[in-house]
């Protein structure tokens, strides 16, 4: 074994607070051998507590194994941020274990703190699951392996058509187109491109920041509602500003990002139709149709898709705030309607607009809002 090593650390709940796990992998830094594995059942927890538990975990293994520098990968970017000191560490039930994490990162001789896409955290995201499914299967509490150990194979993910069973309580997605960029002044595609905000563009924001703070479900005396983002410069600023004014943690999922418009990206309209006449007539009634070096609208919904099942089975019978691109929050009120893909083309979204939707246990879906833009306009 290197004297440095790589800790990958995550943490879960089943409800937030809920039946909670956290799992953390401890890999050799050059070869990427694994060295020790932790899976722990929490009990009753919240996700942030669950992730925090998960870092101390993996710092804890590290120590065992008598390391002396090491790099820490995790995907909650509320975690990574306080234990680096940029972001305060608010509530009262996370300082304790921030300064027991912090305790422990002092006995290292170097400490990096990185946030990574949650693709690439799926070991220990599969560590905390399993900790969590041995509780509900009523085994044991927590368990921590070596790689000498057994841990259990079983799923990752759970999504049974019921979302988890969360008993007729639906999951409230608030849903928040960006603010005006540049690229939307001109009407420009838009796509993977990370333009920032305008000055409009960030007064935009903070007045739907302010309007969703005010909001039933939003702030409560059991929490505020977490805000989950594309993790593009101009939603990573528009989710800000909701954070600003609601107090709730920040976290971002790359299901949620624009459509990847490749060779087309920063033409006009009329742009990029004298210059690919044939592939954008087609591509205007054909979802399956991909831009040059890009994405189908097929494939957005796809992955759209899928991250409506993630944020499902991670906040079921929640209110969460989703902040996203106009054709993501397209795909998501397309699933809540059940219809097909011509809503790509007749439905318009403001910038900075507001829709809601809700997703219950059993499949079915409720629209309560599409297009507001009464806060800003």
């Amino acid at each position: 074994m290197s004297s440095r090593v790589v800790v990958e650390a995550d943490g879960g709940s089943r409800g937030n607070p809920g039946p909670a796990g956290c799992g953390a992998v401890v890999r050799d830094a050059e070869s990427g051998e694994v060295l020790a594995e932790r899976s722990i059942g929490l009990g009753v927890a919240t996700n942030n507590v669950a992730e925090y538990q998960g870092v101390i975990a993996g710092l804890r293994a590290a120590a065992e194994l008598g390391a002396a520098e090491l790099e820490v990968r995790m995907d909650s970017k509320l975690v990574i941020e306080q234990l680096a000191g940029r972001w305060k560490v608010k509530h009262v039930n996370l300082q304790p274990l921030a300064a027991e994490a912090r305790q422990l990162i002092a006995g290292f001789g170097r400490v990096d703190l990185q946030w990574v896409p949650r693709a690439q955290n799926a070991h220990a995201d599969r560590l905390a699951n399993e900790a969590m499914d041995r509780q509900a299967d009523g085994t044991e509490r927590s368990s921590g392996t070596s790689t000498s150990g057994e841990v259990s194979t079983s799923s990752a993910r759970i999504r049974p058509s019921g979302w988890l069973g969360a008993d007729g309580t639906p999951t409230k997605m608030l849903l928040l187109r960006h603010g005006q960029t540049p690229m939307s002044v001109d009407r420009r595609y838009s796509g993977r491109g990370d333009v920032a905000l305008t000055p409009l563009g960030e007064r935009q924001v903070r007045a739907a920041g302010k309007r969703l703070a005010a909001m039933d479900g939003v702030i409560t005396p059991d929490g505020i509602a977490p805000v989950i983002a594309s993790p593009l410069t101009r939603t990573r600023q528009s989710a800000q500003a909701v954070v600003d004014a609601t107090g709730g943690e920040l976290h971002f999922h790359d299901g949620l990002l624009e459509t990847d418009f490749g060779d087309w990206e920063g033409l006009t309209f009329a742009e990029a139709s004298d210059q690919f006449p044939q592939l954008h007539r087609k591509w205007l009634g054909d979802p399956s149709i991909v831009p040059p070096g890009g994405e189908s609208l097929d494939a957005v919904f796809e992955r759209v898709t899928a991250a409506r099942d993630d944020l499902l089975a991670r906040y079921a019978g929640q209110t969460i705030i989703v902040v996203s691109h106009v054709t993501p929050i397209k795909a998501l009120l397309r699933l809540a309607l059940d219809v097909g893909p011509s809503m790509f083309y007749r439905l318009h979204l403001d910038l900075a607009s507001l829709s809601i939707v809700e997703f219950y246990p059993d499949g079915n879906a409720s629209v309560r809002l599409v297009n507001d833009i009464s806060h800003w306009s």
